[in-house]
C-alpha cells in the first residue's frame, strides 16, 4: 500500500503553488539520481521517494501548456488587467485553461515507479478518479476520445461539455500539475478563452448541473477517497482540517 501525503493549501497565488510543486519534485528527483547511482541493479522498490496529493483554489489567472496556442486567448493584456486576471505560460501538457474561485485544484506530485510507468494509464486514472466522485452527485461523466479531461454528453454532438480539465509534467517519472474541477465555477471566465483549445466544446460545473450550490469540502472528502481506490494508495490527511 502506498503513502500520499495530503495537503489542503486554500487559496493560493498560482505562482507559490507552481514554486511548491518545483521543490517537492526536485526533492524527488534528488532521492533518485542519489539512489541509481549507488544501485547496482535497477530496481525501485526500497526507492525512498515521496507522494504528494495538493488542494487548492487560485485567484483569477489563465495558464496556458507548453503546446499550448496563443490565439486560444481572446483578450489582451488590457482587459486582462480589467478583469482582474492573471496569465501564466506553464511547463504542463495541454492548451489554455482557467482557474479560479470555486474551483478544486489537484496537483499530485507521484513517484510513478511505485505506480505505473505508463504517463496515459496515469492520466485515466486520473480522470477516474474524477468520473468516479461525479458519480456519487448522479453526474454522469465519461471521456471524450482523443483529449484528456472528464466530459459529459461526450458523445452528443453539441452537447459535449468539460467538467475537468488536466494537464500535466513528468520528470524521471514524477508528476507535477494534475486537474482543475469546476465545482462551484463562475463560468464566465471562460469566454475569454478557447478552453484546452476546443472551439466547438463548452465548459460546465457540478453547481450548473445539479441546479444549486455544491459543498466543496465534501467534494474534496470524496476525491480522496477515490483517489485512494483508484490508486491503490492510503492518504495521510486530518479530514477536519480540509478548508
Amino acid at each position: 500500500m502506498k503513502t500520499i501525503y495530503f495537503e489542503d493549501l486554500g487559496e493560493v497565488a498560482y505562482q507559490s503553488a507552481w514554486d511548491y510543486q518545483e521543490r517537492l519534485l526536485k526533492d524527488n528527483l534528488n532521492i533518485k539520481s542519489e539512489w541509481y547511482s549507488t544501485q547496482n541493479t535497477v530496481t525501485h522498490y526500497n526507492l525512498n521517494t515521496k507522494h504528494h496529493l495538493l488542494f487548492c483554489s487560485h485567484p483569477h489567472v489563465y495558464t496556458l501548456g507548453k503546446s499550448g496556442h496563443m490565439e486560444n486567448l481572446l483578450v489582451n493584456d488590457t482587459r486582462l488587467k480589467e478583469l482582474n486576471v492573471s496569465f501564466f505560460k506553464t511547463n504542463r501538457g495541454g492548451d489554455i485553461t482557467y482557474h479560479g474561485p470555486g474551483q478544486i485544484v489537484g496537483y499530485p506530485i507521484l513517484d510513478l515507479e511505485h505506480f505505473v510507468t505508463d504517463l496515459g494509464k496515469y492520466m485515466r486514472n486520473l480522470e477516474e478518479v474524477m468520473i468516479r466522485m461525479l458519480a456519487d452527485y448522479g453526474i454522469v461523466a465519461g471521456r471524450l476520445q482523443g483529449s484528456t479531461g472528464v466530459w459529459l454528453d461526450a458523445d452528443m454532438p453539441g452537447k459535449a461539455r468539460k467538467i475537468c480539465a488536466m494537464g500535466v509534467r513528468c520528470s524521471r517519472w514524477v508528476t507535477m500539475h494534475g486537474f482543475a474541477l469546476n465545482v462551484n465555477t463562475d463560468l464566465k471566465y471562460f469566454d475569454y478563452i478557447v478552453p484546452c483549445g476546443i472551439a466547438d466544446k463548452t465548459v460546465t460545473s457540478m453547481q450548473k448541473e445539479l441546479g444549486n450550490e455544491v459543498d466543496e469540502a465534501e467534494v474534496k472528502i470524496k476525491l480522496i477517497e477515490k483517489m485512494e481506490e483508484v490508486f491503490e494508495a492510503e492518504i495521510l490527511t486530518p479530514l477536519l482540517k480540509l478548508k
